[in-house]
């Protein structure tokens, strides 16, 4: 009757090992999609950032000098956006990508300092409602990079653990990073 028992308990120990095993590679799995969701969801925000700045760029609301350097900020954050749109499995967004959207959020706050915005002509609201905008996505860019960041952070809580370790649960997937870059509202439309 003892050797019996001992192999019950085996069984049993085995059980939740595996019962354990695959929740934890589940889990992992699903941070890992949550994580590529964000990062498809910042991508969106910052696509529609740049849309909103090269459309403030093109209104004849800004000088010459603050409309181009907001327009070439704007133009090279779509181009690299649209070359990193190639992989829809990645983890991450590039050095260079960060460094385009910290370069497009300088601009921004160059362009729309407060003492800028107070000179800019406001007719029927056709100023404001651009500004907006800019706001508007400027604000969803923070939040999704935020989101973005968590998920990451989650990722890598899991990833820590020794189980995840020794059984491989990630398989060969990148470790995800978090995405690094200025996305300061200008001055002028913090408010």
């Amino acid at each position: 009757m003892m050797g019996t028992d001992w192999w019950i308990v085996v069984a049993v120990a085995v059980l939740l090992l595996g019962w354990h095993l695959s929740y934890s590679a589940a889990r992992l799995d699903r941070l890992h999609a949550r994580v590529q969701g964000t990062l498809a969801a910042l991508d969106a925000q910052l696509v529609r950032r740049a849309e909103a700045t090269l459309e403030l760029a093109n209104s004849g609301l800004l000088d010459a000098a603050s409309a181009l350097m907001l327009a070439s900020a704007a133009s090279e954050s779509l181009a690299i956006a649209e070359d990193e749109d190639t992989d829809a499995d990645r983890q991450r967004f590039s050095h260079e990508r960060e460094s385009v959207e910290s370069d497009l959020s300088v601009a921004l706050g160059h362009a729309l300092n407060a003492d800028s915005l107070s000179v800019l002509p406001h007719e029927a609201g056709f100023g404001d409602d651009i500004l907006s905008r800019v706001t508007a996505t400027g604000l969803r860019v923070q939040l999704a990079r935020r989101f973005h960041n968590d998920a990451v952070t989650d990722v890598r809580r899991v990833r820590r653990k020794l189980v995840v370790k020794w059984f491989r649960l990630a398989g060969y997937t990148e470790m995800p990073t978090t995405v690094e870059f200025d996305d300061a509202l200008p001055a002028g439309l913090r408010g």
